[in-house]
């Protein structure tokens, strides 16, 4: 499902403007619900304007106004024929002095809203080292009692694209672990006559480059 190009600031307006559920603006914007009612609650998205999807030719008024009276309905997005933009990146990312104070409150953010994002990841998105990222996941790090979970869009240490990338690519690679275990299971259940999936070098855990 294609999602809109300002997913945080189309979440803001949404929160704002409409009755939806969580879950249902969570699954348009391409957002984790968690991450949702982060935005609504303020701790996330800090500081982003809301951007009207209606009036951006996103969606219908009338499709939000049906997915208003049915918690369980889906918003439809209008199809563009536009292309995106595809963001490739290369190595670690070098970030500014200046940013890299903030460095730690992103790494927060992305384990607690974005688990499945690998270390490998968040080391190529954030500038940053596994060592790093393992101190502040068990709250070794020398700051860990200042550290807290900001959005790395909203610190300008990374593009809205380039997470979104990210996001997308884990989401894809778990959903394929869980098929491939699923399997497992089936194939291992006594007379199921399954046969086990064969290899597959997609299911392992490198990085995208």
């Amino acid at each position: 499902m294609s999602q809109p190009l300002m997913p945080k600031a189309t979440a803001v307006w949404l929160i704002e403007n409409t009755a939806l559920t969580f879950r249902q603006i969570a699954d348009f914007c391409g957002l984790h619900e968690l991450e949702v009612k982060g935005i609504a609650d303020g701790e996330v998205a800090v500081g982003i304007v809301g951007l009207d999807p209606v009036a951006n030719g996103q969606v219908t008024r009338d499709e939000i106004a049906r997915c208003e009276k049915d918690e369980n309905g889906k918003l439809r997005m209008i199809q563009s024929k536009v292309p995106l933009p595809k963001v490739r990146s290369k190595g670690a990312r070098y970030t500014p002095v200046s940013k890299r104070q903030d460095r730690p409150d992103a790494i927060a953010w992305l384990l607690k809203f974005h688990p499945e994002v690998a270390d490998a990841q968040i080391q190529k998105l954030l500038g940053t080292t596994k060592a790093t990222i393992q101190a502040i996941r068990d709250r070794s790090h020398w700051n860990a009692l200042n550290i807290k979970p900001r959005d790395p869009v909203s610190l300008g240490i990374c593009s809205q694209l380039e997470l979104d990338r990210i996001v997308q690519s884990a989401r894809a690679r778990k959903q394929l672990r869980e098929a491939r275990e699923a399997q497992l299971l089936e194939a291992a259940a006594p007379g199921s006559g399954v046969e086990p999936p064969a290899a597959d070098e997609a299911y392992d855990d490198e990085i995208d480059e």
